[in-house]
């Protein structure tokens, strides 16, 4: 007689909170809304943080060399010397404070440089204070890596920055790094000069880490002053600096992205790079390099065009009944506010979905704190967002 034998429970066996991940907003919209254009329906995509621009052409032509001359082998985990050095350039033009190649290490793409930082940094039952609505993996990460998180809400009234006050008051001996994303998502919110300050203040007195989220730093609008927290005194010695090509340089494909941190971070960081990816490719690696180096003009072309999109969106929403919408003072997000029409944030999002053939974000998708509101991305052509507008505002007519 054959016995039988079934196999483990497979959910039980698995690591309890990577069973209670869940997939990012974003890309399960896109999933459903593709599915839709399959059965035949004209969908407008403004769910995924994609730039509709593609990666210019210097750019590209960069990793065909590369390609071409055979640069596919393995590579140092921290990054080839030559990108290091070209991102220690940039940032130290950029943030305005002095950073060598052993304090970068390159990843393929920001998410896991922010991801790989946590790991280094916490131990069980560290606490985290992340926005809320924020970015969904900043919860994700603090929970697989064993941390509390501790979410703080971003005050509508003041651009969607953080609540200072509240910040302050849950400090405690406990919180291992506060992580700060200035442009924001999904709110496209910039920081204050003085919240940065109180935010260096805090970190100095409790010492504590920072890790700034800062990908959106070359999409700011209005000519306002974009700042990083590394100007701040004291700050270099404990902040983590994540930042990458896929916003700036239409390079979300080509994954890669960096840190910047001290010295014997950035070289830990590297051995967490060997056991997790091994290196990031090669020939990405070059195409970054032009990305720097080269001229930059596109970005500055298209944040002229995004400017001008942002404000036909903003002004669009804004004219819809029961519709209100902040202006963003960086990326390319809308995070207009929807509760008056009393319909969950996800369910009027599928509303829109399905019957509106718009494909957006409830702003749940970012936390509790994004109940009430939808997060649109805008970068898509001005007929598109316009004719998303129309469609969106003849929807909801239908629920007011």
């Amino acid at each position: 007689m054959t016995k039988t034998t079934t196999g483990p429970d497979l959910i039980s066996e698995i690591n309890r909170d990577v069973a209670d991940l869940e997939p990012e907003g974003a890309y399960k919209v896109l999933a459903k809304a593709n599915e839709l254009e399959k059965e035949g329906k004209d969908l407008i995509h403004l769910e995924i943080g994609q730039p509709d621009y593609p990666t210019f052409p210097n750019i590209t032509l960069a990793g065909i060399k590369a390609l071409a001359e055979g640069k596919t082998d393995y590579n140092p985990s921290q990054g080839i010397p030559e990108l290091r050095q070209a991102i220690a350039d940039h940032v130290s033009e950029t943030r305005g404070v002095g950073v060598s190649p052993d304090e970068v290490a390159v990843s393929p793409g920001a998410k896991p440089m922010l991801f790989l930082s946590t790991i280094a940094l916490l131990e069980q039952g560290d606490e985290v204070i992340y926005p809320d609505p924020g970015f969904p993996t900043y919860r994700s990460m603090i929970e697989v890596a064993g941390g509390k998180p501790v979410p703080v809400p971003l005050v509508e009234d003041d651009g969607f920055r953080l609540d200072m006050d509240k910040l302050e008051r849950v400090v405690s001996p406990d919180t291992k790094y506060i992580l700060i994303n200035s442009p924001g998502n999904p709110a496209g919110n910039l920081m204050s000069h003085n919240s940065l300050e109180r935010v260096a203040s805090l970190a100095r007195k409790e010492d504590v880490f920072i890790l700034s989220d800062e990908i959106y730093s070359r999409m700011v609008y209005d000519d306002l002053d974009y700042r990083s927290i590394l100007n701040y005194e004291g700050m270099k010695e404990r902040t983590i600096l994540v930042d990458g090509f896929s916003k700036t340089y239409s390079m979300t494909g080509w994954r890669l992205g960096f840190g910047v941190m001290p010295e014997e971070l950035a070289e830990k960081i590297g051995y967490l790079l060997t056991h997790s990816v091994g290196c990031t490719a090669t020939f990405t690696q070059y195409a970054g390099i032009e990305a720097l180096e080269g001229p930059q003009e596109g970005v500055r072309k298209n944040m002229k065009e995004l400017k001008e999109k942002r404000d036909l969106v903003v002004e669009g929403l804004n004219d819809i009944d029961g519709v209100t919408c902040n202006t963003p003072r960086g990326a390319f997000y809308a995070f207009p506010k929807v509760e008056s029409f009393g319909v969950a944030a996800n369910e009027l999002a599928d509303y829109l979905l399905e019957r509106a053939n718009v494909a957006l974000l409830p702003g749940t998708a970012f936390g509790p704190g994004g109940e009430g509101y939808l997060r649109i991305c805008y970068a898509n052509s001005a007929p598109r967002l316009e004719e998303g507008i129309e469609r969106i505002d003849k929807a909801l007519s239908k629920l007011s």
